[in-house]
């Protein structure tokens, strides 16, 4: 038996901070005083906190060590192992918080988080399936077994399941469209293709939780009969998938994989395909090709996968947080639980990738429902150095964004389609008053043109000549006329398109020009970037007055731009000045103004 355990965070957002060097220094440090042996140690999954990793969670104590490092392991060792004291300045500070908080339920991050997908992460041992039983695991799939397979479809149907990785179709009424497809071969396809920049919510389950994303499958498989499955992971998830093929061989050991399943006479085998990184195989006509081998490029629907999909056989695809909610639904009772949660559109709850300009970043779960001003300043700690909230841009590259005067909707399938932007996979971007809108856009075009697998004109063509013109706005030649042709051509290529990448492709454009028309106006009419991105369109100044030359602009200034003595107002050689931004984030006075191209005189005057 051991004394405790010691969960560290061992997913990726935790290891790219350091928390394998952690975790060698714990060892290293519990060796050196002879207690290797009395402390059971776990590289975990993810705990969702990802601003202030790499974590310590020591159980049985429940205490919640963060931003550690290598060099506080001897404390740790010695104050909380070795005399039973809490270390405060290992704990949780914060501005939301008066005192250092303890454990989960004293920080704000999580007061309104619901697990349910992130259930097992960050408190079993991904790579234990007897800890995933243990927290009763495989027993919906036990249930299922003795089910009808129409009846699995109808209670997946009656807990109002919607899927997760894009439109939100009922995940019940796609299962049970495969489930009445003639045929005897029938395939289940986990998409765990995740492309949006700045989403990690399925590789965070995956690398958490795997038998969760399994037991959903084989839960799909018996609903729709089905005898074989395909994980479609990205290659550059290595982690997520060395634990995956970890979890399908002990699942196979334990005999919930293979041939006459727990002795009902179901058979089920389980493949992974590594993906080469291209955002439009997340579309799931594409992704059926690149596993048949092929090109991964979408093909006309219909027919629908559920007739026709994985070599030409009826398949259901969900991705990877639709499975994993999947046992929580097949279990007693569970589809009563699963619907009393969310609104009566989008049961449930949601698990977000929260990431820009917001204090706290990370992996959050939150009820369908709850408000976009609850996760930014409730969950999300608000505004990082107590800027104003500008817009928060939700679903990725095929979404839109939500401007600061709809703080309060609510976010469920509905009410985000209504204002323009989708629930997609799950990434939120949060922006304060330094984002350009006109740069925003224009980012995101130029990922999905670049993404376009170049099968259809609309997407192949349209995209392209709508980021020629977003880069003559951002550039200061663009012209009045620019702004109808944007919305000419983006109603053209959502019509027309072959598959979703191009149908959404333009919804950055069409929401930013929707709710902040003016800066397009005035990046074509005065020729400015308020925002201080656009580099042609401005020149930074500094305030003379408020400069208390303290320096530290010129420190990180990349070309030595910055002249000036210590404790005397600075200048900037505009000659040599790059407008890199650096000086602004920086300055501690906020004294480094934003000023228009040629009119450098109003504020020398």
């Amino acid at each position: 038996m051991y004394e405790k355990h010691l969960m560290i965070c061992g997913a990726t957002g935790c290891l790219s901070s350091g928390s394998n060097l952690v975790e060698e220094a714990l060892v290293e440090e519990l060796e050196k005083h002879g207690m290797r042996d009395k402390y059971r140690i776990i590289m975990g999954g993810c705990p969702g906190f990802c601003e202030v990793g790499p974590i310590i969670v020591i159980y049985p104590d429940e205490v919640f060590y963060c931003r550690l490092k290598p060099k506080d392991m001897p404390e740790l060792v010695e104050k909380h192992l070795m005399e039973g004291e809490i270390v405060e300045r290992f704990l949780y500070k914060g501005p939301d918080v008066d005192v250092p908080a303890r454990f989960y339920d004293t920080i704000p991050f999580y007061a309104k988080q619901k697990f349910n997908v992130l259930r097992n992460s960050g408190l079993i041992d991904p790579e234990n399936i007897d800890e995933y039983i243990m927290r009763g695991g495989y027993r919906a799939f036990a249930r299922a077994l003795a089910m009808e397979p129409i009846a699995i479809c109808d209670e997946v149907k009656e807990a109002g399941l919607r899927g997760r990785g894009g439109a939100g179709f009922s995940t019940g009424l796609k299962w049970e469209f495969t489930n009445k497809a003639p045929g005897l071969k029938k395939y289940v396809v986990c998409n765990a293709d995740e492309g949006d920049p700045g989403a990690f919510m399925d590789r965070s389950i995956l690398e958490g939780d795997p038998h969760a994303i399994l037991e959903g499958m084989l839960i799909c498989g018996r609903a729709i009969g089905a005898d074989e499955g395909y994980i479609y992971c990205r290659a550059e998830y290595p982690l997520a998938i060395s634990r995956l093929k970890i979890a399908i061989r002990q699942a196979e050991e334990y005999g919930l994989l293979g041939d006459n399943i727990l002795g009902y006479g179901f058979n089920f085998k389980l493949n992974i395909k590594e993906g080469a990184g291209a955002f439009v195989c997340g579309e799931e006509t594409a992704l059926l090709a690149s596993i048949e081998g092929k090109r991964g490029m979408p093909r006309p629907r219909p027919p629908f996968p559920a007739q026709s999909g994985l070599f030409g056989k009826p398949t259901t695809i969900n991705n990877v947080e639709t499975f994993a909610n999947v046992p929580l639904i097949l279990k007693e009772g569970g589809a009563l639980d699963f619907a009393s949660v969310g609104t009566e559109g989008s049961k449930g709850t949601k698990v977000f990738a929260l990431a820009g300009k917001v204090r706290n970043t990370g992996l959050c779960e939150v009820p369908m429902g709850i408000t976009i001003r609850e996760i930014i300043y409730d969950v999300g700690g608000g505004i990082k150095r107590g800027k104003d909230f500008k817009a928060v841009q939700a679903g990725g590259p095929s979404g839109g964004c939500i401007p600061a005067e709809q703080i309060d909707l609510p976010i469920d399938y509905d009410s985000l389609n209504k204002a323009g932007a989708i629930m997609g996979s799950g990434g939120l971007v949060v922006m304060d008053e330094g984002t350009c809108m006109v740069d925003l856009a224009r980012y995101f075009l130029s990922f999905t043109q670049k993404e376009s697998c170049g099968k259809c004109t609309p997407c192949r063509e349209g995209t392209k000549r709508m980021l020629e013109i977003l880069d003559r706005i951002s550039e200061g030649t663009g012209i009045p006329e620019d702004l109808d042709t944007l919305d000419s051509l983006a109603a053209s290529i959502k019509d027309s398109s072959l598959c979703g990448l191009g149908q959404t492709c333009p919804n950055p454009v069409l929401s930013t020009i929707r709710y902040f028309r003016e800066e397009y106006e005035e990046h074509i009419n005065d020729k400015f970037c308020r925002a201080g991105i656009c580099k042609e369109l401005f020149t930074y100044w500094i305030d003379q007055e408020k400069c208390t030359g303290c320096t530290a602009c010129a420190r990180v200034c990349p070309v030595n731009a910055i002249k000036g003595e210590k404790k005397e107002a600075h200048d900037i050689e505009q000659d040599l000045c790059t407008r890199c931004g650096s000086c602004v984030e920086k300055c501690p006075q906020d004294c480094i103004l934003v000023v228009p191209q040629g009119r450098e005189a109003d504020v020398t005057n």
